[in-house]
């Protein structure tokens, strides 16, 4: 996905029905590409370009992990 993709304008959280935000990968250590709810803390995978929403496919993500995502997320 690209952050320009206008289906980002219209996916939703499968749980909180919020907007996401796209996370891309980020180096070798970090998990592919994956959208992010932080109202929830929940991280979705995309999987070869498709969005993984169900609400068993997303995992939680623990405290310093939320605010290395919310830094990955700013400008």
């Amino acid at each position: 996905m690209k952050p320009d993709d206008p289906l980002l304008q219209i996916l939703a959280c499968p749980l909180d029905k919020g907007p996401l935000h796209l996370l891309p990968p980020d180096g070798p250590a970090a998990p592919g590409e994956a959208l992010y709810n932080p109202r929830l803390r929940r991280r979705y995978p995309v999987i070869d370009g498709i969005p993984q929403l169900l609400p068993s496919s997303g995992e939680q993500v623990g405290d310093d992990e939320h605010e290395a995502l919310l830094q990955r997320m700013s400008p």
